[in-house]
């Protein structure tokens, strides 16, 4: 348990940190979710206007810290794979 006052206010401002982070990167799980539903249902348009919607959305998360730059990087590059893959 946390002694000091710089201590507590640090537990304090970790768990208000961790709550963003949390929303972030539900957000981003979200907009992972609706690209993969499109390609589940083949159709392609909406695959490839879903997956223009998060790859930035997927970027800002790097900005912000939430996800490292190449795991990022990696996940925007296979959804793109797979969109293209489509028929």
């Amino acid at each position: 348990m946390a002694n000091t006052r710089s201590a507590k206010k640090m537990v304090r401002k970790i768990a208000a940190r961790t709550d963003v982070n949390k929303a972030r990167r539900s957000r981003v799980r979200t907009f992972v979710r609706k690209v993969e539903e499109a390609i589940a249902s083949g159709d392609k348009p909406a695959a490839q206007e879903a997956l223009k919607v998060a790859q930035p959305e997927i970027m800002r998360s790097v900005t912000k810290g939430v996800t490292h730059k190449n795991t990022a990087s990696r996940k925007v590059s296979r959804l793109s794979a797979r969109v293209k893959a489509m028929a």
